[in-house]
């Protein structure tokens, strides 16, 4: 991970801090100088706890005229994340992007293990529960120069036939950079988390795209910037992913090995280490306005890359189709393939 992404990630925090001391100051400016009688307390029942004070005063009002709320009667505008379950994952569809917020899933060294299923009897479709003019289409990735990129790759689901056919739907996919990333760096983490299950008897990942802002070199501001593919133009190219891990030792309330990196979506030398991509999940949370481990005490996190070895076994892309499943799915309107 970068200097420059991190301080991204942490401005996101400072500036959220900002507005708030600058709302609130500005609120008690503006309070009713009018002083507040505490009753006095008796013997029989102590006074309860008065109330925080409004940052504006409440005024009795006289029945509105206006009801903002009858537009519900057309519909509700939104916005709306379409939950999609499937039997190897669990995902929130965004629709002004036309990709994943997040999509989950479960690894078990059993489900790892199992060897039922073929990519070659697979193939990419669009997910047909998506409203149509809100999905992502086979032929916007036609021509784009990016591959349809898993975010939970097809080799977690080669327990069931039906499970791996589910990870090739849209919904599971994003644009991302094919050589030096997608069939590279990024196939080579999911090799890692799969290796995981040698160590843990359960891993939950879930992963998804970042839209981070970056520096104008010219005027130093920061601007939120990236590719739109499709005819007419319709899927955003995320310019980063993330993965947030969750490695537990098996026990009702035991300990949770959490892991959490951020990787642009570009080329990245084999070489470099998994570690210099990591970030606190906090940094993940706040850029992408999601919430992963609200309900995780404290007292049951571990550090993931405290408790094993976080590197990546480097192999080649053919070689590793060849070992896992096969030969890749056949491809539909020329687009590239996905990792595995």
């Amino acid at each position: 991970m970068s200097k420059t992404t991190l301080a991204i990630i942490a401005g996101l925090s400072a500036a959220s801090a900002t507005a708030t001391v600058i709302y609130a100051s500005r609120a008690q400016r503006k309070e009713d100088p009018t002083p507040t009688v505490t009753p006095k307390p008796t013997s029989a029942s102590p006074s309860p706890p008065l109330p925080a004070p409004l940052p504006f005063p409440l005024r009795k009002d006289p029945i509105s005229p206006v009801n903002p709320n009858g537009v519900f009667q057309y519909g509700f505008p939104g916005p709306i994340n379409d939950l999609r379950p499937t039997l190897s994952t669990t995902s929130s569809f965004d629709r002004r992007t036309r990709n994943p917020a997040w999509v989950a899933e479960h690894i078990t060294p059993a489900s790892i293990n199992a060897n039922n299923a073929d990519r070659r009897h697979s193939i990419f479709a669009e997910d047909e529960t998506i409203p149509e003019k809100f999905r992502a289409r086979l032929h916007d990735y036609f021509r784009s120069g990016y591959d349809r990129g898993h975010q939970v790759p097809a080799a977690d689901a080669k327990w069931s036939q039906d499970a791996l056919n589910q990870t090739f739907l849209l919904t599971n996919m994003c644009p991302q950079v094919g050589e030096g990333f997608n069939r590279d760096y990024w196939a080579h983490f999911e090799d890692f988390c799969r290796r995981l299950t040698n160590h843990y008897p359960s891993v939950r990942i879930v992963t998804g795209p970042l839209y981070l802002p970056r520096r104008d070199p010219e005027d130093g501001k920061w601007r939120v910037s990236y590719e739109v593919i499709g005819n007419p133009p319709n899927v955003a190219v995320p310019t980063h992913f993330y993965k947030v891990i969750f490695a537990e030792d098996g026990t009702t309330g035991g300990d949770v090995s959490v892991g959490a990196f951020v990787l642009p979506n570009a080329r990245i030398d084999n070489e470099k280490p998994l570690q210099s991509f990591e970030v606190p999940i906090e940094a993940i949370e706040r850029a992408s306005g999601l919430e992963f481990a609200g309900k995780l005490p404290v007292h049951r996190r571990k550090k993931l890359c405290e408790q094993v070895t976080c590197s990546l076994l480097v192999r080649d892309y053919a070689d590793r189709h060849r070992n896992l499943l096969g030969t890749p799915p056949p491809t539909k309107l020329g687009a590239t393939s996905s990792s595995v």
